[in-house]
Protein backbone atom coordinates (compact mmCIF):
# COMPACT_ATOMS: atom_id res chain seq x y z
CA UNK A 1 0.00 0.00 0.00
CA UNK A 2 1.42 2.96 -0.88
CA UNK A 3 0.04 6.66 1.08
CA UNK A 4 0.72 9.64 -1.08
CA UNK A 5 -0.47 13.26 0.59
CA UNK A 6 -0.22 16.23 -1.27
CA UNK A 7 -0.61 19.18 1.30
CA UNK A 8 -0.71 22.75 0.03
CA UNK A 9 2.93 23.29 -0.56
CA UNK A 10 4.66 19.79 -0.37
CA UNK A 11 3.99 16.18 -0.53
CA UNK A 12 4.39 13.33 1.59
CA UNK A 13 4.89 9.34 0.25
CA UNK A 14 4.73 6.90 2.62
CA UNK A 15 5.89 3.35 1.20
CA UNK A 16 5.09 0.18 2.87
CA UNK A 17 8.23 -1.87 2.64
CA UNK A 18 7.44 -4.57 0.31
CA UNK A 19 5.60 -2.37 -2.01
CA UNK A 20 7.55 -2.30 -5.77
CA UNK A 21 9.15 1.58 -5.95
CA UNK A 22 7.66 3.41 -9.20
CA UNK A 23 9.08 5.30 -12.02
CA UNK A 24 8.76 8.89 -10.16
CA UNK A 25 10.09 7.04 -6.60
CA UNK A 26 12.96 5.99 -8.63
CA UNK A 27 13.82 9.22 -10.55
CA UNK A 28 13.53 11.23 -6.75
CA UNK A 29 15.87 9.41 -5.01
CA UNK A 30 19.22 8.25 -5.45
CA UNK A 31 19.82 5.27 -7.56
CA UNK A 32 18.83 2.18 -5.64
CA UNK A 33 18.29 3.72 -2.79
CA UNK A 34 14.62 2.17 -2.50
CA UNK A 35 15.72 -1.28 -3.01
CA UNK A 36 18.86 -1.15 -0.81
CA UNK A 37 17.92 0.72 1.99
CA UNK A 38 15.12 -1.56 3.08
CA UNK A 39 17.95 -3.77 4.01
CA UNK A 40 19.41 -1.34 6.95
CA UNK A 41 18.30 -2.91 10.63
CA UNK A 42 20.38 -0.23 12.59
CA UNK A 43 19.79 3.39 12.96
CA UNK A 44 22.45 5.36 9.99
CA UNK A 45 22.21 8.69 8.61
CA UNK A 46 23.38 10.05 5.44
CA UNK A 47 23.92 13.70 4.45
CA UNK A 48 24.50 13.23 0.37
CA UNK A 49 24.31 16.41 -0.88
CA UNK A 50 22.42 17.92 -3.53
CA UNK A 51 20.59 15.14 -5.60
CA UNK A 52 19.05 16.41 -8.52
CA UNK A 53 19.86 19.82 -7.59
CA UNK A 54 17.98 19.50 -4.01
CA UNK A 55 19.24 19.16 -0.67
CA UNK A 56 18.44 15.74 1.33
CA UNK A 57 19.05 13.51 3.99
CA UNK A 58 18.22 10.24 4.81
CA UNK A 59 18.43 7.04 5.43
CA UNK A 60 16.91 4.69 8.72
CA UNK A 61 15.85 5.69 12.44
CA UNK A 62 15.14 3.45 15.17
CA UNK A 63 12.60 4.98 17.47
CA UNK A 64 11.20 2.82 19.20
CA UNK A 65 12.98 -0.42 20.94
CA UNK A 66 11.53 -3.01 23.76
CA UNK A 67 14.13 -3.40 26.84
CA UNK A 68 13.67 -6.87 26.91
CA UNK A 69 14.33 -7.94 23.32
CA UNK A 70 17.00 -6.55 21.21
CA UNK A 71 15.25 -7.73 18.13
CA UNK A 72 12.16 -6.25 19.15
CA UNK A 73 12.70 -2.91 17.56
CA UNK A 74 10.65 -0.29 15.15
CA UNK A 75 12.46 0.96 12.58
CA UNK A 76 11.47 3.53 9.42
CA UNK A 77 13.37 4.24 6.91
CA UNK A 78 12.98 7.90 5.17
CA UNK A 79 13.96 10.33 2.09
CA UNK A 80 13.84 14.08 2.75
CA UNK A 81 14.11 17.28 0.26
CA UNK A 82 12.54 20.61 0.58
CA UNK A 83 9.40 19.54 -0.90
CA UNK A 84 9.19 16.05 -0.92
CA UNK A 85 8.88 13.57 2.29
CA UNK A 86 9.43 9.78 1.32
CA UNK A 87 8.89 7.35 4.85
CA UNK A 88 9.39 3.54 4.50
CA UNK A 89 7.11 2.35 7.58
CA UNK A 90 6.93 5.18 8.97
CA UNK A 91 2.49 4.98 9.79
CA UNK A 92 -0.11 7.28 11.78
CA UNK A 93 -0.18 4.41 14.31
CA UNK A 94 3.56 4.72 14.97
CA UNK A 95 2.22 7.52 17.22
CA UNK A 96 1.07 7.23 20.72
CA UNK A 97 0.24 10.77 21.67
CA UNK A 98 -0.99 12.21 19.05
CA UNK A 99 -4.16 11.60 16.82
CA UNK A 100 -3.82 11.23 13.01
CA UNK A 101 -6.41 13.92 12.42
CA UNK A 102 -4.08 16.13 14.19
CA UNK A 103 -1.27 14.99 12.71
CA UNK A 104 -2.69 15.91 8.82
CA UNK A 105 -3.77 18.71 10.49
CA UNK A 106 -0.34 20.25 11.79
CA UNK A 107 1.56 18.70 8.56
CA UNK A 108 -0.86 20.62 6.19
CA UNK A 109 0.14 23.97 8.59
CA UNK A 110 4.03 23.64 7.73
CA UNK A 111 5.94 25.18 4.55
CA UNK A 112 7.74 22.91 3.63
CA UNK A 113 8.73 18.89 3.86
CA UNK A 114 11.62 19.72 6.10
CA UNK A 115 9.45 21.36 8.64
CA UNK A 116 6.87 18.31 8.00
CA UNK A 117 9.91 16.02 9.28
CA UNK A 118 10.81 17.62 11.70
CA UNK A 119 7.02 17.91 13.23
CA UNK A 120 6.88 14.32 12.75
CA UNK A 121 10.34 13.91 14.46
CA UNK A 122 9.00 16.11 17.54
CA UNK A 123 6.32 13.63 17.89
CA UNK A 124 8.43 10.84 18.10
CA UNK A 125 10.22 12.83 20.65
CA UNK A 126 7.15 13.63 22.52
CA UNK A 127 7.12 9.80 22.47
CA UNK A 128 10.37 8.96 24.20
CA UNK A 129 9.70 11.79 26.53
CA UNK A 130 6.17 10.14 27.96
CA UNK A 131 8.77 7.11 28.69
CA UNK A 132 10.91 8.74 30.14
CA UNK A 133 8.09 10.17 32.72
CA UNK A 134 7.09 6.45 33.64
CA UNK A 135 11.20 5.71 34.24
CA UNK A 136 10.64 8.96 36.58
CA UNK A 137 7.99 7.18 38.30
CA UNK A 138 9.89 4.08 38.83
CA UNK A 139 13.17 5.69 39.83
CA UNK A 140 11.15 7.13 42.59
CA UNK A 141 10.27 3.93 43.74
CA UNK A 142 13.45 2.81 43.65
CA UNK A 143 15.25 5.51 45.36
CA UNK A 144 12.99 4.83 48.05
CA UNK A 145 13.20 1.00 48.17
CA UNK A 146 16.65 1.64 49.06
CA UNK A 147 16.18 3.23 51.77
CA UNK A 148 12.94 1.11 53.35
CA UNK A 149 13.99 -2.41 52.24
CA UNK A 150 17.63 -2.61 51.09
CA UNK A 151 18.19 -6.18 49.91
CA UNK A 152 19.58 -8.10 46.76
CA UNK A 153 16.47 -7.81 44.94
CA UNK A 154 16.82 -3.96 45.18
CA UNK A 155 20.24 -4.02 43.53
CA UNK A 156 18.74 -6.15 41.13
CA UNK A 157 16.10 -3.12 40.00
CA UNK A 158 18.96 -0.43 40.19
CA UNK A 159 20.60 -2.32 36.97
CA UNK A 160 17.21 -3.01 35.51
CA UNK A 161 16.71 0.54 35.48
CA UNK A 162 20.26 1.52 34.43
CA UNK A 163 19.65 -0.89 31.36
CA UNK A 164 16.32 0.88 30.60
CA UNK A 165 18.35 4.32 30.82
CA UNK A 166 20.62 3.09 28.32
CA UNK A 167 18.02 2.12 26.19
CA UNK A 168 16.47 5.33 25.84
CA UNK A 169 19.43 6.99 25.58
CA UNK A 170 20.15 4.60 22.46
CA UNK A 171 17.39 5.32 21.32
CA UNK A 172 18.01 9.65 21.08
CA UNK A 173 21.72 9.60 19.89
CA UNK A 174 20.34 9.12 16.53
CA UNK A 175 17.94 11.69 16.71
CA UNK A 176 20.59 13.69 17.50
CA UNK A 177 22.84 13.37 14.72
CA UNK A 178 19.65 13.65 12.72
CA UNK A 179 19.30 16.82 14.11
CA UNK A 180 22.76 17.87 13.19
CA UNK A 181 22.49 16.67 9.64
CA UNK A 182 19.43 19.05 9.03
CA UNK A 183 21.84 21.89 10.58
CA UNK A 184 24.48 20.69 8.20
CA UNK A 185 22.11 20.28 5.05
CA UNK A 186 20.87 23.98 5.88
CA UNK A 187 17.56 24.02 4.54
CA UNK A 188 16.28 27.29 3.48
CA UNK A 189 14.39 28.91 6.07
CA UNK A 190 14.45 25.98 8.42
CA UNK A 191 17.29 26.15 10.72
CA UNK A 192 15.30 29.12 12.27
CA UNK A 193 12.41 28.23 11.81
CA UNK A 194 9.65 28.03 15.24
CA UNK A 195 9.36 24.14 13.96
CA UNK A 196 13.01 23.29 14.13
CA UNK A 197 13.67 24.82 17.26
CA UNK A 198 10.66 23.27 18.73
CA UNK A 199 11.90 19.97 17.69
CA UNK A 200 15.21 20.64 19.04
CA UNK A 201 14.22 21.87 22.50
CA UNK A 202 12.20 18.87 22.95
CA UNK A 203 15.21 16.81 22.11
CA UNK A 204 17.86 19.04 24.38
CA UNK A 205 14.68 18.46 27.71
CA UNK A 206 14.99 14.69 26.93
CA UNK A 207 18.85 14.99 27.04
CA UNK A 208 18.98 16.93 29.72
CA UNK A 209 16.61 14.47 31.47
CA UNK A 210 18.23 11.23 30.87
CA UNK A 211 21.39 13.01 31.71
CA UNK A 212 19.85 13.87 35.11
CA UNK A 213 18.37 10.16 36.02
CA UNK A 214 21.70 8.47 35.12
CA UNK A 215 23.87 10.94 37.51
CA UNK A 216 20.52 9.30 40.10
CA UNK A 217 21.21 5.98 39.36
CA UNK A 218 25.08 6.49 39.60
CA UNK A 219 24.56 7.87 42.75
CA UNK A 220 22.42 5.09 44.14
CA UNK A 221 24.80 2.50 42.37
CA UNK A 222 27.65 3.83 44.30
CA UNK A 223 25.44 4.11 47.97
CA UNK A 224 24.72 0.27 47.12
CA UNK A 225 28.48 0.02 46.79
CA UNK A 226 29.09 1.60 50.01
CA UNK A 227 26.41 -0.01 52.45
CA UNK A 228 27.94 -3.88 50.71
CA UNK A 229 31.25 -2.58 51.68
CA UNK A 230 29.95 -1.59 55.43
CA UNK A 231 28.01 -4.48 55.92
CA UNK A 232 31.04 -6.59 54.90
CA UNK A 233 33.74 -4.89 56.71
CA UNK A 234 31.66 -5.15 59.58
CA UNK A 235 30.86 -9.27 59.04
CA UNK A 236 34.40 -9.19 59.08
CA UNK A 237 34.84 -7.26 61.86
CA UNK A 238 31.78 -9.03 64.07
CA UNK A 239 33.88 -12.64 63.16
CA UNK A 240 37.35 -11.43 64.02
CA UNK A 241 36.13 -9.89 67.97
CA UNK A 242 34.18 -13.02 68.19
CA UNK A 243 37.31 -15.34 67.38
CA UNK A 244 39.62 -13.38 69.17
CA UNK A 245 37.03 -13.27 72.37
CA UNK A 246 36.71 -17.02 72.71
CA UNK A 247 40.37 -17.86 72.00
CA UNK A 248 40.50 -18.63 75.87
CA UNK A 249 37.80 -20.72 76.60
CA UNK A 250 39.08 -22.86 73.24
CA UNK A 251 42.19 -22.72 74.25
CA UNK A 252 41.70 -24.53 77.91
CA UNK A 253 38.67 -26.05 76.89
CA UNK A 254 41.36 -27.67 74.58
CA UNK A 255 43.74 -28.13 77.24
CA UNK A 256 41.62 -29.70 79.87
CA UNK A 257 40.11 -31.94 77.24
CA UNK A 258 43.24 -34.04 76.85
CA UNK A 259 43.55 -37.67 78.33
CA UNK A 260 46.98 -37.62 79.50
CA UNK A 261 46.96 -39.67 83.01
CA UNK A 262 49.34 -37.75 84.92
CA UNK A 263 47.11 -33.76 84.69
CA UNK A 264 48.30 -32.69 88.80
CA UNK A 265 44.82 -30.39 87.63
CA UNK A 266 42.15 -33.22 88.05
CA UNK A 267 43.54 -33.75 91.37
CA UNK A 268 42.44 -30.39 92.53
CA UNK A 269 39.58 -30.14 95.07
CA UNK A 270 38.81 -26.18 93.47
CA UNK A 271 39.50 -27.18 90.41
CA UNK A 272 36.59 -26.81 88.38
CA UNK A 273 35.87 -23.50 90.08
CA UNK A 274 39.22 -22.24 89.53
CA UNK A 275 38.78 -23.06 85.50
CA UNK A 276 35.64 -21.47 85.27
CA UNK A 277 36.73 -18.32 86.72
CA UNK A 278 40.09 -18.44 84.44
CA UNK A 279 38.03 -18.71 81.26
CA UNK A 280 35.88 -16.10 82.48
CA UNK A 281 38.06 -13.37 83.85
CA UNK A 282 40.42 -13.97 80.63
CA UNK A 283 37.64 -13.66 78.26
CA UNK A 284 36.43 -9.91 79.70
CA UNK A 285 40.02 -8.97 80.77
CA UNK A 286 40.78 -9.77 76.27
CA UNK A 287 37.41 -7.92 75.62
CA UNK A 288 38.31 -4.91 77.72
CA UNK A 289 41.39 -4.68 75.72
CA UNK A 290 39.54 -4.94 72.31
CA UNK A 291 37.16 -2.37 73.72
CA UNK A 292 40.07 -0.10 75.02
CA UNK A 293 42.18 -0.27 71.62
CA UNK A 294 38.38 0.96 69.79
CA UNK A 295 38.84 -2.51 67.57
CA UNK A 296 35.02 -3.72 68.52
CA UNK A 297 33.64 -0.37 67.05
CA UNK A 298 29.61 -0.58 67.21
CA UNK A 299 29.31 -3.97 67.34
CA UNK A 300 27.18 -4.46 70.05
CA UNK A 301 25.35 -0.83 69.57
CA UNK A 302 21.72 -1.39 67.98
CA UNK A 303 20.94 0.27 64.38
CA UNK A 304 18.23 2.66 64.06
CA UNK A 305 15.02 1.27 62.22
CA UNK A 306 15.14 3.34 59.39
CA UNK A 307 19.29 3.12 58.57
CA UNK A 308 20.76 2.60 55.49
CA UNK A 309 23.11 0.24 56.81
CA UNK A 310 20.84 -2.06 59.22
Amino acid sequence: MERNINFDKWKWVQIKKNKQSTVWEQETTPSGWLTTVRKNKTNYIRVPGLINGERAVSDSLIFRQDVEKEEDNQIFHFYLTGNTLMTIDLEFTSFNQIPPEVILRQLNMTDNAVDGFLFLLGELVNDLLVEIDQFEESLHRLMWGVKKKNEMRILEHVFEQRHELMVCKNLLIPIQELKMAIEETDFPQVNNGEIFSRTCKRIDRAQVLLQAYGQELDSIINLEEVISSHRGNEIMKTLTVLTTVFTPIMALGALWGMNFRHMPELEWQYGYLIAVLLIVTSTLLLYRYLKTKGWTGDLLKGKKQDSFLK
